[in-house]
């Protein structure tokens, strides 16, 4: 036995049935109730000013006069105290709705009395009144006040003529009255139902966009890439929490100029948007707000054409993470090389060395001789420091890192420094750091990572005939984060060599190993701290190490 589609149930009606059950406490009860009880205090308003406005004859009350400005007296005030009673929630929604139509009702038919009654036009305001109360109250109930509207309009009729203040019959007037009230009353209903399944659908519909949108800002904001999305006139309009780290402006507003985020980044949108559509020059690479890192922005229109001036859409990558990848692979290279290179070349070069140092003792050998065995001597010590180096890269140890007060450290760091290559008093300077500067690395990493950094400042600065090397520590404006400058008089590095410095095997200077500064680089990073390079205004260099935070690595190793 098949179901037939009547037996099946719907959703649909079923949803309707429910809705209809609560309308009485539903926000269009309360909103039709407010529109009702305005228009109540407007009828109300409305009659006495025609009523005291106009002399005689009048246009409302001639009948009986002191009766009607009463009645439509005490309907406003009764309008007046509907209107707090539905603000306030003083009484429920379907309680409310019966009293007021009652009232209505009384009210209308006595107004309607003392105006001469069917004639005057006022029953008609009883089919407003009706028809709307309609649309709230329970399903029999508009037809018992429909009836009831009725019989309130034929009793004035009967009553009007038993006491001869109407003579002529008026029935056929009042029959017609009370069935457009029963009509308007019972084609409400089904009107109202049809409403309030509406609405409530259109609120599910709401809190469902209401959650995709909440989900969509939640995926959005928690992207792994960073992402920025400018209008036409290059104002915010989405930014997620990578994105505005990475810019340095955790809050970044909607509708905000990017120029006052990102003025490089903005600068390079205006040109951009500038460039003929064929153009495919769509990348920066510029510093990341904590002046640690490099982030590359690449640009997406949104919209098609040819003109560039509609919205924007800004991925920014952080390129420490990719050349951390790169490094690690080269790092992964480097130890699988060192093995073969203990192997393979340590034990020739030592036997070289050794040889070199036996002939060097022969007193058969001239001045010419014993240069030629310091050449082997001086090679056989640099590649063999080769060797160590990338050694020391390939069996690194993990960090031990310790809260150090950089302050004193770098004082102790300083006198040894100085002593040890007998640098004279001026030579090597320290700022003095404040004293509640406190960083986070292990103190070995940083040792050696500041004695190359040191070393080289020195080297390159007595090049231009004076030695000048200074420290310098302190917090970043940006974010806070603690810092160690060294900075030297020197040449300086040549602009398109910069990218390349921190590469291993790379060196500018000739007897350099290249490996130096790629070392110091990865013992930061080891600590998550980072080394990064800049000019010096002047003339010089300038290295620094920008700890991390240790407040962030306290809740990372918690």
């Amino acid at each position: 036995m098949t179901e037939s589609a009547t037996d099946r149930p719907d959703p649909k009606r079923d949803f309707g049935l429910r809705a209809a059950r609560v309308a009485d406490e539903t926000d269009l009860t309360w909103r039709v109730l407010g529109t009702l009880n305005l228009f109540r205090l407007l009828v109300a308003v409305i009659l006495l000013g025609l009523f005291f406005a106009a002399s005689d004859p009048r246009f409302f009350g001639d009948r009986y006069p002191e009766v009607f400005a009463a009645t439509a007296a005490g309907y406003l005030v009764f309008a007046v105290v509907s209107g707090l009673s539905i603000g306030q929630r003083w009484v429920n929604a379907g309680a409310q709705s019966a009293t007021q139509i009652v009232v209505d009702i009384v009210a209308i038919v006595t107004l309607m009395h003392a105006s001469g009654g069917i004639s005057s036009g006022l029953g008609g305001l009883l089919v407003v009144f009706v028809g709307a109360s309609s649309l709230v109250l329970p399903y029999r109930a508009p037809t018992f006040f429909a009836a009831l509207a009725t019989l309130a309009v034929l009793g004035e009729q009967i009553f009007s003529q038993l006491g001869g203040a109407s003579k002529a019959a008026q029935y056929p007037a009042a029959g017609v009255l009370g069935a457009i009230i029963f009509a308007i009353a019972l084609a409400a209903k089904p009107l109202a139902r049809r409403i309030q399944v509406s609405e409530a659908l259109a609120r599910q519909r709401g809190v469902d966009l209401a959650n995709l949108a909440e989900l969509n800002e939640y995926i959005v904001q928690h992207l792994r890439e960073s992402i920025v999305v400018v209008d036409g006139d290059d104002r915010v309009r989405l930014i997620n929490s990578s994105g505005a780290r990475l810019l340095g402006s955790p809050a970044v507003s909607p509708g905000r100029l990017l120029a006052e985020t990102a003025p490089e980044l903005a600068r390079f949108v205006q040109d951009w948007r500038g460039q003929p559509r064929r153009s495919s020059h769509r990348e920066l690479t510029m510093g990341a707000a904590d002046g640690g890192s490099r982030i590359t922005a690449h640009l997406a229109p949104l919209e098609k054409g040819e003109e560039r001036r509609g919205p924007v859409l800004i991925f920014l990558e952080d390129t420490s993470l990719m050349n951390e990848r790169v490094q690690q692979s080269k790092l992964a290279s480097l130890g699988r090389l060192s093995a073969s290179i203990a192997h393979e070349i340590r034990n020739p070069i030592g036997a070289m060395s050794h040889a070199g140092q036996l002939l060097a003792e022969s007193d058969a050998l001239s001045a010419d001789d014993l240069r030629l065995t310091e050449i082997i001597r001086g090679n056989a010590e640099r590649v063999s420091h080769i060797i160590d180096n990338v050694l020391q890269l390939s069996r690194r140890e993990s960090s031990r890192p310790e809260e150090l007060p950089l302050g004193p450290w770098l004082r102790d760091f300083a006198a040894e420094f100085a002593r040890t290559l007998e640098l004279r008093e001026g030579e090597l300077s320290v700022t003095e750091a404040p004293e509640d500067l406190v960083v986070r690395m292990d103190p070995s990493h940083l040792r050696q990572v500041l004695w190359n950094l040191c070393d080289n400042a020195v080297k390159y600065a007595s090049e231009t005939g004076g030695i000048l090397v200074e420290l310098r520590a302190g917090r970043t404006q940006q974010n806070n984060r603690p810092f160690l400058e060294v900075l030297d008089r020197g040449f300086g590095v040549e602009p398109k060599t910069i990218d390349k410095i921190f590469e291993p095997f790379f060196t500018a200077r000739k007897g350099g190993t290249g490996l130096g500064l790629y070392i110091s680089r990865e013992l930061c990073e080891l600590n998550r701290a980072t080394l990064v390079y800049q000019p010096r205004e002047g003339g010089g260099s300038i290295f620094r190490i920008i700890f991390a935070d240790p407040i962030r690595w306290g809740a990372v190793e918690g």
